[in-house]
Order: C-alpha cells, then structure tokens, then sequence
C-alpha cells in the first residue's frame, strides 16, 4: 500500500469524507511531506560529507551554533524542533561548514528521540574527522508533550554527548558550554 492510500486510509479512519473537496489532495500532499520530513534514510554519510574533508593544523575547537533541527518522534510521529550546537577539536582534518549542519539534517530527518539523535551526529563528526573529541547539545521543544499528553507548552529538553576530550577534559567540555551560553 502507497503512503498516500494510506492517509486516505486514516482520514477515512478518522471520520472525514477523504472525498471532499478540501480533502481530495490531501493524502498525495500528506505523502510527499513524510517523505520530505524522513528523507535522512536515503542519505548516508559519505554522500553528505562529499569529500569536504581539508587538512588543518588548527588543534583549537570548531564550534558551529544554532543550527536549526525539525525532526519526528518515533513514538507519536510529531515534531520535534530545536537547535543543536556541535563543537570538534580537529586532529589533522577538519570539515567543511555547511556540512556540520547536513549531518545534523540527515540524523533528524528520521523518525528519531532526541538522545538518540544527539548521539548520532556525534559519532558521525568524530568517524569522518577523526577529532580528538566531539560534543552536541540539542534543545528541543517536543510537540508529542505541548500537543498532547502533559501539555507542558513551555517545556524543552535538553541533551548532551561528549566524546574524548570533551568527556575527559573539565575544561574543554567548560569552554564549550560556556560558548553555547
């Protein structure tokens, strides 16, 4: 079965009239935004990072902030959206810019948890770099908890991964929290 008979399916399910006018696109529209908003499976690492890989002798932290992350709960297949802050210290490569913030995308554009996902993009940094260490904070509003459930409008969740110098070093992992504010 097609996604899009499968939302003409739980529109029916839900008790409208998946023939009416201001319906009748609306599996065919629904279908081509999951597929949109799920698109990181078709996606690996080696074809998001294309090679921008560049020697440096820079041993000081790269740290691309506020990058904005749209992402689906795997439990309730609703939003979740947020920004993450990724840092590395580079060991001889380092990345290029814009491709940080796609193996941010690639990550969040599958049904995801935040934790997970917070992992994810720190063991994909540290796999093509090589870093000497890595970290990722995520902060993220959950619509699963402001829409349904709790309905908590004002709550946000915070996670963190800190690999290698991050994890073993006070200070380094100090200097990036401070730098994220």
């Amino acid at each position: 079965m097609s996604l899009e008979h499968s939302y003409n399916a739980i529109l029916t399910e839900l008790g409208e009239d998946a023939g009416r006018e201001g319906l009748l696109d609306t599996p065919k529209r629904a279908a081509k935004a999951m597929q949109y908003l799920c698109n990181g499976y078709s996606k690996s690492l080696d074809e998001v990072v294309n090679g921008a890989l560049f020697s440096s002798d820079n041993s000081e932290m790269v740290l691309v902030k506020n990058i904005e992350l749209y992402s689906l709960c795997e439990h309730h297949m609703l939003p979740f959206i947020g920004k993450a802050h990724v840092a590395y210290i580079p060991n001889g490569k380092v990345l290029g810019l814009s491709k940080v913030a796609r193996i941010v995308d690639m990550y969040a554009r599958r049904l995801q948890i935040q934790e997970n996902l917070s992992r994810q993009i720190a063991e994909a940094i540290q796999q093509v770099t090589g870093a000497l260490g890595v970290a990722v904070v995520i902060e993220a509003q959950h619509m699963c908890m402001m829409m349904r459930g709790v309905e908590k409008q004002n709550s946000s969740m915070v996670t963190s991964v800190m690999l290698g110098e991050f994890r073993s070093n006070p200070a380094t992992r100090s200097e990036f929290l401070s730098l994220i504010g």
